[in-house]
């Protein structure tokens, strides 16, 4: 079975961070770690978790904050999408240049594909690049969690007047990836609280 618990390790942005597990196998995964923490840390530790990958769904700061803390804490690769490597590695072009500390995280240990699929123990999640946040933006599928990142909001969507960013292909990433799944898909974005896929096809105002 696969599980989840949201932490908030970045209050001024109010980023959700993801710890994803396989209860079988215990290999688990950290999806955004927006900042260094010893509380995810510990939490880790006490549910005897192996982390396996990090995941970033986009560059911006702050979801890569902790990539760092948490790559030499568990000797762990990093994932994202080749489009938004480089952001890793440059505080101007990951915007923590205007937040509280510029970051730099290590670079990425690999890089992911539309439809990649990963694994925790026997589960199979898959990858989808949905660019219009930044260009490199993917959100991540685990039957029936949707890991959204900055792409889709509870009724919004993910800024488009950033660096990267585009409207359109934002829409378009949505209604052809996204709403491709399951209406009962669990939606957990990146901030703020979670949806469902059929919830945001109904309801959403920012898709048309």
């Amino acid at each position: 079975m696969i599980k989840y618990k949201i932490f908030n390790l970045l209050e001024n942005f109010e980023t959700n961070t993801y710890l994803v597990w396989d209860t079988e196998s215990n290999e688990a995964i950290i999806i955004d770690p927006s900042a260094p923490s010893e509380n995810l840390a510990n939490a880790i530790s006490a549910m005897k978790l192996k982390i396996v990958h990090i995941f970033n769904t986009h560059g911006h700061g702050d979801h890569i904050g902790g990539n760092e803390y948490f790559h030499r804490l568990y000797n762990c690769p990093i994932g994202i999408h080749p489009y938004d490597a480089d952001m890793l590695l440059n505080s101007a072009l990951n915007l923590s240049d205007f937040m509280y500390t510029p970051i730099i995280s290590p670079a990425a240990s690999f890089l992911l594909k539309d439809r990649d699929s990963i694994y925790l123990g026997e589960f199979k999640g898959t990858v989808f690049h949905t660019p219009g946040h930044t260009k490199g933006g993917v959100v991540i599928y685990f039957e029936p969690y949707l890991f959204s990142g900055d792409t889709l909001f509870d009724l919004s969507v993910g800024r488009t007047d950033l660096p990267g960013g585009d409207s359109k292909q934002l829409s378009d990433s949505i209604k052809e990836k996204i709403f491709s799944l399951p209406d009962s898909t669990i939606v957990l974005p990146g901030h703020g609280g979670s949806s469902t896929v059929g919830k945001e096809k109904q309801e959403n105002p920012f898709i048309n």
